[in-house]
């Protein structure tokens, strides 16, 4: 990404924080602040290595303080997670959700931010988007020109389509609230007041390290707690980092895949590049969205959400 992109508004104010987990490899925060402000941002950092604590980024007070630092700072437009791993769930109560909604500010992040942006959803009905972090992604030695692309295309825009090949996808023309990310985040947030109630969804779902039968039965809880069915598609990011054995006996991907599909009765897609990957799309949390797929072909058109233009 040139470092005189016209899409990206001149001094841009950028909040890092760290709500879940702290950073394993500081040189990649070092890397990833130098790389936005290359493009021209100005970079407000609210982690301190220093202030880890066990496995966080910082105490749980602390974190939630990053969080409303931010958001109380004029200067800053977008806010950016450090990374995933474990913690906002512990923080959930302690967070202002209509006073982050009410800042204006963009969020970005996934996996465990995903709490996030579901309680935000739900509370306030605000977006916020799926997409690269500080750590796994601006901070990577070589940042990937797909994962840099989407993101700036997608927060600079009022609109965007993603558009993947993938084999053997049912023929679906749909429109709906875009929600999801994280599945072991969404299937751990059922019956709390965390989890939107969304009727008439595009659901999309990306997981690391969980085999297919545990994939199937998170997907079998969203079933029996009636999620699924209110949705209009189903759409399955990457799911990768699994290792089968002797005893699956046939049963991999496209085994639970299969299953699925016979028993929810909504729309299963697989191809969307977004999870715990490279690269990455950037998926609008809470936007319209319009879903078309046929055999070989699907786009994710996204609209109607909040974006850097003009700002």
């Amino acid at each position: 990404m040139a470092d005189t992109d016209p899409r990206i508004p001149a001094g841009l104010g950028v909040a890092i924080v760290a709500p879940s987990g702290y950073a394993t490899d500081e040189a990649a925060v070092v890397r990833g602040i130098a790389r936005l402000q290359a493009l021209g941002c100005r970079v407000k950092n609210h982690y301190d290595p220093a202030a880890r604590y066990q496995r966080f980024g910082g105490t749980d007070e602390a974190r939630v303080g990053q969080v409303h630092a931010a958001i109380g700072d004029p200067d800053v437009q977008l806010v950016i997670a450090l990374r995933g791993g474990y913690g906002l769930s512990r923080i959930l109560p302690m967070l202002d959700w209509h006073r982050i909604a009410g800042s204006g500010k963009l969020f970005v992040g996934a996996s465990d931010f995903t709490a996030f942006q579901l309680a935000l959803l739900k509370h306030t009905g605000a977006v916020s988007f799926s997409g690269p972090m500080m750590c796994g992604d601006f901070g990577l030695e070589e940042t990937r020109d797909f994962t840099m692309r989407q993101f700036w295309e997608c927060l600079t825009s009022g609109t965007h389509t993603i558009r993947a090949q993938a084999a053997g996808n049912p023929i679906v023309d749909v429109r709906g609230k875009l929600w999801g990310s994280n599945l072991a985040m969404l299937v751990h947030l059922i019956g709390t007041p965390y989890l939107p109630d969304i009727d008439g969804g595009i659901l999309f779902v990306e997981d690391v390290g969980e085999h297919p039968y545990r994939i199937e039965r998170m997907m079998l809880q969203l079933l029996h707690a009636g999620i699924l069915q209110k949705q209009r598609a189903i759409v399955f990011g990457d799911m990768s980092d699994y290792k089968l054995t002797p005893y699956d006996n046939g049963y991999d991907f496209e085994a639970m895949v299969a299953y699925l599909r016979g028993r929810i009765g909504v729309p299963l897609l697989t191809g969307l590049p977004f999870g715990h990957t490279p690269d990455k799309a950037t998926l609008a949390v809470g936007c319209d969205a319009h879903l078309v797929s046929d055999a070989d072909v699907f786009e994710l058109t996204m609209s109607g959400y909040p974006n850097l233009a003009g700002r």
